[in-house]
């Protein structure tokens, strides 16, 4: 569905979270679409159209910059939150006490890495730092 681009023309250059998974960007010069939060240089007005949802039915190749099947709302994006969930749960029964970073994450089916960048983009926190904070509060 193609949306007025006078609408979010104030969105687009200061990459607003807000609008995250409200619309999608399709620069027709390039032929990619793209977030409203993704890091790129923003396209001349001209080249721009906006969708709901459907640039790829219109053509247009996801972004490799700014993934857009993670954003929020999608399945990788629920399925991370979950992992997220989880891991706090096994914290909050003292996990990470017992065990390392490396086990809680094999527990959730992930790598420490990933697991630790999940915790950043969630919580903006590592899970060390959150289990930590869990010690001095209870």
């Amino acid at each position: 569905m193609l949306l007025n681009t006078d609408e979010f023309e104030n969105a687009r250059p200061i990459y607003d979270p807000r609008f995250d998974g409200q619309f999608l960007v399709g620069v027709l010069t390039t032929g990619v679409y793209c977030r409203p939060i993704c890091p790129v240089r923003v396209p001349k007005k001209e080249n721009v159209q906006l969708y709901k949802s459907a640039a790829a039915e219109a053509g247009f190749r996801p972004c490799l910059r700014c993934r857009q099947e993670s954003s929020p709302g999608t399945p990788a994006w629920i399925g991370s939150s979950w992992k997220v969930s989880r891991a706090l749960q096994l914290i909050d029964q003292c996990f990470l006490d017992d065990h390392s970073l490396g086990e809680l994450a094999e527990q959730l089916a992930a790598v420490p890495r990933q697991l630790t960048r999940l915790f950043q983009d969630h919580l903006g926190a590592s899970p060390v730092s959150v289990a930590q904070t869990r010690r001095l509060n209870f």
